[in-house]
């Protein structure tokens, strides 16, 4: 039996893995815990099994889980129905998921959607209530970035809109499994081809798509780098995201939250087109999100 005696416990629960935290009730951090068992390979009754295989020894009496991500989507351990736009960062009417084991109290956090034009989130909205809890009275745009990126407009402590674009996706998909696989080195960088790649899809973004076959035939004819062509395959996606998303991001204040590699160079992006942004970690902010629905439920 582990020593670690949580009022409660945190989860964040995706896609591809899980990641737990033994709570404080101040919020303070006690333990973490990993899984990489997400809800993509999780059929609904696996989902608690799972959870007590990781933090099971946190438990040693009634406790309450706060969890937020894809586990609380259709395929997820419970559904935990979108909120609409505009509506407060942690939407009210958190979703019980059905536990066999009697000391166990879980509650996920509902996503956020919006009809027209059509989107969801879920995960990304307990980072955006943990920012703001840190951030009073906070306005401006969030800019998640991932696998999907998120643009967020925020204003009196509520999302009023959002927009997802798919660019991290797109950089695995042309990356791995389009014939710039033979051009797109796996690591390596190359600050100055990233920086004009962004400027270059900035100014012509209807371009893109002659703009990514030219790193393959500049591979082959003027001997670019893996590394180089990297940077501009990155540049380039994101470039072209940033001139979708400039009225979302012009003239506000602008805070980035994510992983700090793929964040800084959102940051960059913004900052060479005078959009200065605040660079904010991830895990930290996911958190904050989670103990204030915490502290919700608590009344």
């Amino acid at each position: 039996m582990s020593d670690i005696k949580p009022d409660w416990i945190a989860v964040d629960w995706g896609t591809s893995n899980m990641r737990a935290w033994a709570m404080s009730a101040s919020g303070t951090v006690l333990a973490e815990a990993r899984s990489d068992k997400g809800m993509g390979e999780l059929a609904r009754d696996a989902f608690e099994p799972e959870l007590l295989r990781t933090v099971g020894d946190w438990i040693n009496g009634p406790v309450t889980v706060i969890a937020c991500g894809m586990v609380g989507s259709r395929q997820g351990w419970v559904e935990a129905p979108y909120s609409a736009v505009p509506c407060p960062a942690l939407p009210e009417g958190f979703a019980r998921a059905p536990a066999q084991h009697p000391d166990l109290q879980v509650y996920v956090i509902p996503g956020v959607k919006q009809t027209s034009p059509a989107d969801v989130m879920r995960g990304e909205e307990t980072q955006i209530a943990g920012f703001l809890a840190r951030n009073k009275n906070w306005d401006g745009v969030i800019c998640l970035p991932g696998t999907h990126t998120k643009w967020v407009h925020v204003s009196a402590n509520e999302v009023v809109s959002f927009q997802t674009f798919m660019t991290g996706e797109l950089f695995a998909t042309i990356s791995e499994h389009t014939v710039l696989r033979h051009s797109i080195a796996t690591e390596g960088w190359d600050d100055d081809a990233f920086a004009a790649a962004v400027a270059d899809a900035m100014a012509r973004p209807e371009r893109l798509a002659a703009r990514l076959f030219s790193l393959r035939a500049e591979g082959l004819l003027n001997d670019l780098s893996g590394a180089a062509a990297r940077a501009r395959l990155s540049g380039l996606l994101i470039g072209a995201e940033l001139a979708a998303a400039k009225p979302y991001w012009l003239g506000q204040q602008i805070a980035v939250i994510g992983a700090g590699g793929l964040s800084k160079l959102y940051v960059d992006a913004l900052a060479a087109q005078h959009a200065p942004a605040t660079q904010v970690q991830g895990d930290a902010i996911t958190i904050a999100g989670l103990t204030a629905a915490y502290r919700r439920l608590k009344g």
